[in-house]
């Protein structure tokens, strides 16, 4: 049987799921304490337990972002806090490649916050 997290990404169209599959992958190997969970029907990763980000689509974009917890704490351009109070989301354009080296300095600041 199916889990409801791989039925997210299973039900996402392209390019938006191959997308989504690529943040998934990169972020679960970021360290080996990273997990993921189905929490508030959507994807969310924990490091050592404690939550770290998520991945959602935006309803007018319908482009995948990335969730930053602690991003409230994370002083970094790519980051948008719009009208959340501790989360910050960093949008992501399906189709182009993964901006890999500015996740990869966000979710460093992110780490060291935990």
């Amino acid at each position: 049987m199916l889990r409801e997290l791989d039925a997210y990404y299973i039900s996402q169209e392209e390019p938006t799921k191959s997308c989504l599959l690529a943040l998934r992958n990169h972020i679960l190997n970021l360290n080996e304490e990273m997990s993921e969970t189905w929490t508030h029907k959507m994807p969310m990763f924990r490091y050592k337990g404690k939550l770290f980000a998520y991945l959602w689509i935006d309803k007018k974009t319908y482009k995948p972002y990335v969730g930053i917890y602690k991003g409230i704490d994370v002083d970094h351009p790519e980051l948008i806090l719009g009208n959340r109070n501790k989360m910050k989301i960093m949008n992501i354009d399906p189709e182009k490649d993964l901006p890999v080296k500015t996740l990869n300095t966000i979710f460093d600041m992110a780490l060291v916050l935990y």
